[in-house]
């Protein structure tokens, strides 16, 4: 059987705000061109994995390894030059700025052929390219997601972690969102790590999930076939 690359792995993270220890030993790991899922109720962990992972939020203790670097406690842009793109549940369009300009931001030249450039960018999202002079903060949902979605890309990542991207959409605009996230994943080799409360979501995108339990704690692991054929693990590990 060929052995399959860890690009992301996380072994027992430990991470606080203030004196709340939230998460209590977690361990989990992304193979090359793997996209995963972390699925759990609010507020027992999921955003704080990606914060760690980013170094928003650094862990106390454990490691997090990226392409097998160590990159505990890395300054932001530091972890985001390994190639990682994170893009926050809040989308943080800036406003003031036009949607080209909020791209630009985080542009990231590359030689590659099949770098994203702004026209790519365009290409893949074409109402952005309509409305590129448009201030960003003052478009739809759906657009300040694919705008976070495209601006991430800017930056040329080989993992985009994708935090709550149907928060506050439309069922309309979460299938938009997941026709787009599977596109990047199959056509282009992202890899993924998402964060969902949305499990409907996250089985039509994602191919292997963690179940995080409270503090973090990593509860099952379960194939997407798995979970539409035992809806049990769902409402046993969810609630939902």
């Amino acid at each position: 059987m060929e052995k399959r690359n860890k690009v992301l792995e996380i072994q027992d993270l430990h991470a606080y705000y203030g004196r709340s220890h939230v998460l209590q030993g977690l361990s989990l790991h992304v193979h090359h061109h793997e996209a995963v899922s972390i699925l759990g109720r609010n507020g027992v962990g999921k955003t704080t994995t990606m914060r760690s992972v980013i170094g928003l939020t650094p862990p106390r203790s454990g490691r997090v390894l990226i392409h097998g670097t160590d990159t505990t406690n890395w300054a932001v842009h530091k972890i985001a030059r390994m190639g990682v793109a994170y893009v926050p549940a809040e989308r943080h369009i800036f406003p003031g700025l036009s949607v080209e300009e909020n791209l630009r931001l985080s542009e990231q030249r590359a030689m590659d052929v099949e770098a994203w450039t702004i026209d790519r960018v365009f290409e893949q999202f074409p109402a952005l390219s309509e409305r590129r002079k448009q201030d960003g903060s003052t478009m739809s949902g759906g657009e300040q997601q694919m705008l976070a979605i495209g601006r991430a890309l800017m930056s040329n990542p080989s993992i985009m972690l994708l935090d709550e991207p149907s928060q506050g959409l439309s069922p309309l605009l979460v299938s938009m969102v997941i026709t787009v996230v599977l596109n990047l994943c199959m056509k282009h080799g992202l890899t993924l790590l998402l964060v969902e409360q949305n499990y409907r979501m996250a089985l039509k995108v994602a191919s292997r999930h963690y179940l995080m339990g409270t503090k973090g704690m990593i509860k099952g692991i379960a194939t997407t076939e798995e979970l539409l054929a035992d809806g049990e693990i769902i409402t046993k590990h969810l609630s939902v």
